[in-house]
């Protein structure tokens, strides 16, 4: 017999001793109060910054976040006028996108059992590199837009449209396993859920 063999065996020896009986899976058992928590608490996991606020505090939630960066992009369509924040609309080349700070963005949606954000790059959101070269991304989500797994999402999302998952600020562990963020993309992730 064949180590392949020997395997499949032991696989199949396995499967004809577990229970086979179909498991229910509850629907309904959640709420979007529930969906924001979780949400909050996995961001807040990846090493990001988290804010909730009002719609009357998102400016200031926003100048907030921004306080250290002195040049911000502000894409296309952004909702809240940032006046005040040196924000400019973004330039035209990715190697001028290096000169800024700071990009501040909405999003698609956001997925609560994972703590991403989904970018489809719609009014608000810019081009993909917009969220990947400056070094601080600020990202603001309505409570509503968060979703409660990556099948809503998907089923939610536009295939045809370009997407950008974002889970945390940029990391990676390549080199004897020590994490180092920025490298990749934006070494801060600054999330802001606008509840009411």
């Amino acid at each position: 017999m064949t180590a392949r063999e020997e395997i499949l065996a032991a696989v199949r020896g396995a499967l004809r001793d577990a229970d086979r009986t179909e498991a229910v899976v509850p629907r309904g058992y959640r709420s979007a109060v529930a969906d924001v928590e979780l949400f909050a608490e996995r961001v807040v996991d990846y090493r990001a910054t988290l804010t909730r606020c009002t719609a009357a505090e998102l400016p200031d939630a926003i100048r907030s976040a921004l306080a250290p960066a002195r040049k911000v992009l502000v894409p296309h369509g952004f909702p809240v006028d940032l006046a005040g924040t040196g924000g400019s609309p973004p330039p035209g080349t990715t190697a001028e996108l290096a000169g800024f700070d700071a990009v501040v963005t909405t999003a698609a949606l956001g997925i609560a059992t994972t703590g991403t954000i989904v970018l489809d790059h719609g009014p608000g959101q810019g081009r993909r590199a917009l969220s990947l070269v400056p070094d601080v991304h600020v990202c603001v989500l309505r409570a509503e837009q968060i979703v409660p797994g990556v099948p809503e999402a998907v089923a939610a999302l536009d295939p045809a449209r370009p997407q950008t998952w974002i889970s945390g600020p940029s990391a990676t562990s390549d080199i004897e396993l020590t994490r180092v963020e920025g490298v990749h993309g934006p070494r801060s992730l600054h999330v802001i859920v606008v509840t009411g």
